[in-house]
């Protein structure tokens, strides 16, 4: 993924999309392993949103997560996978600094070995979708 910065090498503003790939569990079912992310630098973050942020203990690993809800020192993260961790509820609140983009689209590539008209019908019906904001976690973030 490309490094958020004002500028690029040649002095020119640095692109405001770029394409992340998803690893990991934590996002199922909205995303999963292998999953490529078109990511708005420096949108509008609000809850629901899925971002793509530094995580707070290790600036060098960037992570995706669902906003759940603002709090007075920065954005309380949550993962679409209860079970696997790596959220707010293990690091706490992140600080808007860390929070570099907007999840827009998802591209999911087609697995090889799957040449069959259903499998490749299947795979262009589902393949790139937008990535929606979903309130459902704010929601869930309550219920705990």
């Amino acid at each position: 993924m490309p490094e958020l910065s004002q500028e690029s090498e040649r002095g020119r503003p640095a692109p405001p999309f770029g394409v992340a790939e998803v690893t990991g569990p934590s996002m199922v079912p909205t995303l999963y392993h292998g999953d490529r992310l078109l990511v708005h630098y420096g949108g509008r973050v609000r809850p629901g949103d899925v971002v793509v942020l530094r995580h707070p203990f290790q600036q060098d690993l960037l992570v995706v997560k669902r906003v759940a809800q603002r709090r007075e020192s920065g954005w309380w993260v949550l993962g679409d996978n209860t079970y696997a961790g790596g959220d707010s509820t293990d690091y706490g609140v992140v600080p808007d600094d860390l929070v570099l983009g907007r999840v827009r689209f998802r591209y999911r590539p087609r697995r090889s070995g799957r040449r069959s008209p259903w499998a490749l019908l299947g795979w262009a019906l589902s393949a790139a979708r937008p990535v929606l904001s979903d309130r459902s976690a704010s929601r869930r973030l309550r219920a705990r």
